[in-house]
């Protein structure tokens, strides 16, 4: 399925997702026996960007077995540099973190499958979820989870999704906030938000709760209002775990030598090209300097 479609499908599911004949719970089949689904706990929250609440999305067990597998192995958190794509420090983001492998064990296997559950997003495009811990006064200024360098590009494509899940309660301060987002001015808030928050529309830390966004539009191109942040914590601690999801397998690194290769990387290319996708969706069908496309035989592109 061409990127513009995947994520064009998974925003309309996000949206009428069927439900079961007593209500409203959906089992999804996975690799595991079954993942349980509410989707009336989903709350839109807004259309640009596009964001979803999922309240109680973890169990309070399940945000302590995180904490504890990553307490004693946090380091300082890095960003990526827009130019060479490399990990550098940086005053922006005065967390501290570290990266869980894929399933883990049983509880993030589960977790793992929950997200893919909710997103319709193939769990191969998705990063190891990263835990972050933000002491008193530490913040991540807003910034956006798409790359600007080519070097992170050819690892998965931009990231097109991410979902943050609170570990704790913060007492105050530690908000997510979107400073571009268009429903900002119809949020009220009173002195219960920290000043930080009043800067756009916020979403409050609360343990177990879930926020998922997207930063590319359907299709495919950057959402500039997909800017967000993490307040200063004011007081208390916040505890947080964020699983990335990419355009493409994470797993896979594409060749910046488009020159050399010519093939397809899926059998339904020859389908697809007939269907016009070549020019309806160049960016996975042929690519361009930055990334390979999936079917540039059958787009005779090479």
């Amino acid at each position: 399925m061409a990127v513009r479609d995947l994520i064009a499908l998974s925003f309309l599911l996000l949206i009428f997702l069927p439900m079961s004949a007593n209500g409203s719970i959906i089992r999804m089949k996975t690799s595991r026996p079954s993942v349980t689904f509410d989707p009336t706990r989903v709350t839109q929250l807004s259309w640009n960007p596009r964001a979803f609440l999922y309240r109680g999305f973890m169990s309070h067990e399940e945000c302590d077995h995180l904490i504890k597998l990553a307490k004693g192995k946090l380091e300082k958190s890095m960003v990526a540099d827009n130019e060479s794509g490399k990990s550098i420090m940086s005053k922006v983001r005065t967390s501290s973190g570290m990266f869980l492998s894929k399933s883990q064990d049983e509880i993030v296997t589960d977790i793992e499958a929950r997200i893919g559950a909710w997103t319709f997003l193939p769990p191969e495009n998705g990063e190891a979820i990263q835990i972050l811990k933000y002491e008193h006064g530490q913040k991540y200024e807003p910034h956006f989870d798409y790359f600007h360098d080519k070097a992170n590009q050819e690892l998965g494509g931009h990231r097109v999704a991410t979902v943050l899940m609170y570990l704790s309660d913060v007492e105050k301060g530690g908000e997510t906030v979107f400073p571009n987002a268009e429903a900002a001015s119809k949020q009220p808030k009173d002195d219960s938000w920290s000043d930080c928050a009043k800067n756009g529309y916020a979403v409050k830390p609360r343990k177990g709760d879930a926020l998922l966004f997207f930063s590319l539009h359907p299709d495919a191109t950057v959402d500039t209002s997909s800017l967000h942040g993490s307040c200063p914590v004011m007081e208390g601690e916040k505890w947080s775990a964020t699983k990335w999801i990419h355009v493409r397998s994470f797993d896979k690194v594409l060749k910046s030598d488009t020159t050399t290769r010519c093939e397809d990387e899926n059998e339904n290319c020859p389908l697809w090209a007939k269907a016009g996708e070549c020019a309806k969706n160049p960016l996975y069908m042929v690519g361009n300097d930055e990334s390979i496309g999936y079917c540039r035989k059958s787009c005779n592109a090479c």
